[in-house]
Formats: C-alpha cells, sequence, structure tokens
C-alpha cells in the first residue's frame, strides 16, 4: 500500500494540480448536490425543487468531462490526474445511479414516512444476484475509464502510456472482486439457516 502511495506521489510530482483538485470538488459537489435535492424533496415538501436540484447530480460529471476536455486542448499533458479522473467519472457513472436510488429510499422514509429501506440480501440466491448487478457496475466503471483514459492516450501519444499504469490496477481490483465475491457465493454459497429463505433474508 505504501509502495503505491509512494507512485502515485512520484507520478504526481510535477504535473499541474488543477484536475485533482477539481476531482476533489466534483466529489463533494456530488454529495451536497444529492442532499439537497432530497431535502428539498422530501424534508420540505418542494418535489420540484427537489427535482431541479437533482439534474445537478449528473451536471458535475460533465463539468469534470469537459474541465478535463480544455485541459488537454490547451496543452494539458496526459498524466496519472487525468487517468484518476477517468477512474472517478467510470465509478460515478456506473455507480451513481445506485447510490442516489438508495439515498432517495433513505430519505423518504425518514422523512416522507416511506417504507424502510431493505438491506442488501445476506444468503441464497439473492445474495448471488446482488454480488453480480454490483461487480457489473464495477465492470461497467472499469470499461468507461478505460475508454477515456483511450481517449487521452490518442490524444497525447505514446508518451503517455503510463496513463495504463492506473488503468491496470483497476483491472485487478475488478478481478479480484469477480473472484472474491460473486464468484465464490456462486460455486461456494453459505449454508442457509433452516426455515430462513431468499426473501426473509432480504427484508434483515
Amino acid at each position: 500500500m505504501g509502495s503505491w502511495a509512494q507512485e502515485v506521489r512520484a507520478q504526481a510530482a510535477g504535473q499541474d494540480p488543477f484536475v485533482l483538485y477539481l476531482i476533489v470538488a466534483c466529489e463533494i459537489a456530488f454529495w451536497v448536490v444529492l442532499a439537497s435535492g432530497l431535502l428539498a424533496r422530501y424534508a420540505l415538501r418542494k418535489p420540484r425543487l427537489g427535482g431541479a436540484l437533482l439534474v445537478g447530480v449528473p451536471v458535475v460529471d460533465l463539468v469534470l468531462v469537459v474541465a478535463c476536455a480544455v485541459d488537454l486542448r490547451t496543452g494539458g499533458t496526459p498524466g496519472m490526474t487525468h487517468s484518476l479522473a477517468a477512474a472517478y467519472l467510470g465509478i460515478s457513472v456506473a455507480f451513481g445511479p445506485y447510490l442516489v436510488a438508495r439515498a432517495d429510499a433513505w430519505f423518504a422514509h425518514r422523512f416522507a414516512g416511506g417504507p424502510k429501506p431493505a438491506r442488501p440480501p445476506r444468503r441464497g440466491r439473492a445474495r448471488q444476484r446482488h454480488e453480480w448487478a454490483m461487480w457489473l457496475r464495477c465492470l461497467a466503471a472499469l470499461g468507461i475509464s478505460s475508454a477515456l483514459t483511450l481517449v487521452m492516450f490518442l490524444i497525447g501519444g505514446p508518451s503517455t502510456v503510463e496513463l495504463w499504469n492506473f488503468e491496470i490496477q483497476l483491472a485487478a481490483v475488478t478481478a479480484i472482486w469477480l473472484v472474491g465475491w460473486p464468484l465464490r457465493l456462486t460455486l461456494f454459497p453459505p449454508r442457509t439457516p433452516v426455515g430462513a429463505d431468499d426473501h426473509t433474508e432480504e427484508e434483515r
């Protein structure tokens, strides 16, 4: 872990920190806009205002895409921060709808008397389906990130081959996730306690 952090710092040294700061700002903006929209929709009982604010959630990703494109078009050299931006966008696009749906269900339960959000299933086929669905989101994130990195690589040329270092690590994480969770639970499912089924496990 320490060597990986040292590698990241070494790659980031001497690069314009603009993109890195923008990634942090976009992450903060994502949660601020999401919370503001849901609070307006449920706590303040203003669904139109809440809907308008929630439109800003995908706009945050669009801002990062445009900013990276402008940075590259104005002479910025593709580097580690651009690769990190590609990974962030991939994860945001793949997992964003799931996070928004979970947050929406929680706010509806907390402020509007909605049903308590169901927890992810713990056992059985429901757990397997859930783990496969989450892994497919991870795979989609890797695909989106790799596609964006390829575009930046084509713009920057052979001198930016280090862009792929981060993608290789993301691919390794995706492979470990596949083996450690959905594949393992499918091939070696844990025993379901007597009297329990997929439905009751999902309700807990």
